[in-house]
C-alpha cells in the first residue's frame, strides 16, 4: 500500500487494539450472568464485535507491513473480509433465531450487528478485488470501510457496555 497511507492504518489500528483492550474488561461485567445466556450473547454480539477491531486490526497491519506484494495484500484483505462477512451473517442468524432464554432483540440489532457490517465486509471484497486489479478507487474504498467498521464497532461496543452495565451482578433487570 502508500507510503500516504501509513499514519492512517497506525491510527486505526491503534484505535481497534485499545477496544479489543476495553472489550475484555466489558466481558468482566458479565461476571454475574446465567452461564448459558452469557454465552449465547457473547456469540451473537461480543464476539463479532471483538472480530470487527481484529479486522481493523490485521488489515491496518498488513497495510503497512513491508515487502508484500499487491496480489498478497488484496489476497489477505479479502480473507479477512470473508471472515467477517461470516460472522455478520452468523450474528443476523443468531439474532433473527430469539432464542428462548435470551431478551427479546431491540429492532436495531440485526441491523447494526449483522447487516451493517454484512455491507462493509462485501464492500471490502469488492475493494480487495479492486486493489487487486489495480483500480484506484480500491485504496480509498478499502480506507474508508475500514474507517467504517471501526466506527460500528464502537457503537456496537457502547451499546453492549450499556446494555450490560445497568444488569449488575445479577444479571437481572
Amino acid at each position: 500500500m502508500s507510503h500516504a497511507w501509513e499514519s492512517f492504518y497506525f491510527l486505526v489500528g491503534s484505535a481497534a487494539v485499545g477496544l479489543i483492550g476495553l472489550l475484555f474488561v466489558v466481558v468482566t461485567l458479565t461476571a454475574g450472568f446465567e452461564r448459558s445466556r452469557a454465552l449465547i450473547g457473547s456469540s451473537i454480539y461480543m464476539t463479532p464485535t471483538v472480530l470487527h477491531f481484529a479486522v481493523v486490526l490485521a488489515i491496518s497491519a498488513v497495510a503497512i507491513a513491508p515487502g508484500l506484494t499487491v496480489a498478497q495484500t488484496a489476497s489477505i484483505f479479502g480473507v479477512a473480509a470473508l471472515v467477517g462477512l461470516g460472522h455478520a451473517i452468523r450474528s443476523c442468524v443468531g439474532i433473527a433465531a430469539r432464542r428462548p432464554r435470551m431478551d427479546p432483540p431491540h429492532w436495531s440489532d440485526f441491523w447494526l450487528y449483522g447487516g451493517a457490517p454484512a455491507t462493509i465486509y462485501l464492500g471490502l471484497c469488492a475493494a480487495s478485488v479492486g486493489l487487486w486489479n489495480g483500480n484506484d478507487w480500491a485504496a480509498d474504498a478499502i480506507g474508508a470501510l475500514l474507517l467504517a467498521l471501526l466506527l460500528l464497532g464502537i457503537r456496537n461496543a457502547w451499546d453492549l457496555v450499556t446494555w450490560i452495565a445497568p444488569r449488575g451482578k445479577g444479571g437481572g433487570e
